[in-house]
C-alpha cells in the first residue's frame, strides 16, 4: 500500500476542477444604514388591532 501524502496532487486537482474562492465581502459592504423616520410613519403599533393577527396551533385545529 502506497502511503505518499496525497495533498499536492489532490489540492493541484480540486484548483483546476474549481479554480480559487471569490473576494471576500468587507463586512462594511454587507451593511446599509437607513433612517429610522423614512417610511416609518404608515406603518405603527396599533394594540387594539393586534387580536387579529395571533396565531395559535390549539385553535387552528378547533382543539
Amino acid at each position: 500500500m502506497n502511503k505518499e501524502p496525497l495533498t499536492d496532487r489532490a489540492a493541484s486537482a480540486r484548483h483546476a476542477r474549481y479554480g480559487t474562492l471569490p473576494e471576500r465581502i468587507r463586512f462594511e459592504d454587507m451593511t446599509e444604514e437607513v433612517d429610522a423616520g423614512r417610511g416609518g410613519g404608515a406603518v405603527s403599533y396599533n394594540p387594539e388591532g393586534s387580536w387579529k393577527y395571533y396565531s395559535c396551533l390549539a385553535l387552528d385545529l378547533g382543539l
